[in-house]
């Protein structure tokens, strides 16, 4: 899977898109260390033992480098960033019925957000899914010969040998 490099300079702004979800009944925060058993297993069961091992390192950075989205105390979504390595976002993933209603795009923009606001002027989505929502969302540019990138010899990836 390919990376992509997002410049952060040119985000787009997300306080009306967490408002309309808030007005949902949808929150977008950042987790913190008492969630860290329950978003972690949420995302071993929802998303990869992988990611859930991403989503583990995330917890142990202050401020926390995990964010979540929740309607009321039920998890539906999440979003990493520093996790397998510095200015690299990723794992995310939000619960198909939940999908086409901007919940990815906002965790998406508070993880660059919070990248920005670290200092970051570029990011890197590492091991791409959906392209196009990059594109789309941030202006993501893919990143030439970034495959194998920097997952490739993680034991899950030998695995598949």
């Amino acid at each position: 899977m390919a990376d992509m490099l997002v410049r952060l300079l040119d985000l787009p702004e997300a306080d009306s898109l967490l408002q309309k979800l808030e007005m949902e009944n949808i929150q977008i925060r950042r987790a913190i260390a008492p969630d860290k058993f329950r978003v972690v297993n949420w995302v071993k069961e929802h998303s990869s033992i992988s990611g859930a091992g991403e989503c583990d390192v995330c917890f142990s950075h202050t401020p926390v480098s995990c964010f979540i989205a929740t309607e009321g105390a039920k998890i539906i979504g999440f979003a990493c960033y520093n996790a397998t390595a510095p200015d690299f976002f990723g794992p995310t993933r939000v619960l198909e019925d939940y999908r086409g209603r901007d919940i990815g795009k906002a965790l998406l923009l508070r993880s660059l957000h919070a990248l920005r606001d670290e200092g970051y002027i570029y990011a890197i989505i590492g091991g791409i899914g959906p392209q196009i929502f990059y594109e789309k969302c941030v202006g993501a540019t893919l990143i030439e010969h970034s495959t194998p990138g920097i997952y490739k010899d993680f034991i899950g990836a030998l695995e598949k040998k």
